[in-house]
């Protein structure tokens, strides 16, 4: 078996989709109408794939605090700074549970918590 995706339901896809891209450093793969009330855009290669709805007759979402996201980054260090310029919070951390491993977290436009981590 082979995991395909994440799928995370969105209120403003525009705004999801500039944070993927611009942030995390996810391309766009396709993005396309799913019908009258829904748009779809898929991001990712290789094994890291991210797929992002946003209904637009549906309700605002609301993630589940228990959920994040993580992407493997070369240095955590320099994450940080690019997420400082980018004039986004570090939600939480860093953190170093062990000699090998660092990451922090940062929200995403919905609430998500995206972890960034850093592994030696």
């Amino acid at each position: 078996m082979k995991f395909c995706w994440t799928t995370v339901t969105v209120n403003d896809l525009n705004q999801s989709l500039k944070f993927y891209q611009e942030i995390v450093g996810l391309p766009l793969m396709n993005r396309f109408s799913a019908g009258p009330e829904s748009e779809i855009a898929f991001l990712g290669d290789g094994e890291t794939k991210l797929e992002l709805i946003q209904h637009t007759i549906s309700q605002p979402v609301n993630i589940g605090q228990d959920i994040s996201l993580g992407f493997e980054v070369h240095s955590m260090d320099e994450k940080i700074a690019f997420i400082k310029e980018k004039g986004l919070h570090i939600h939480s951390g860093p953190f170093q549970p062990n000699p090998h491993v660092r990451f922090f977290f940062v929200l995403d436009p919905n609430g998500l918590k995206i972890q960034f981590v850093e592994n030696s």
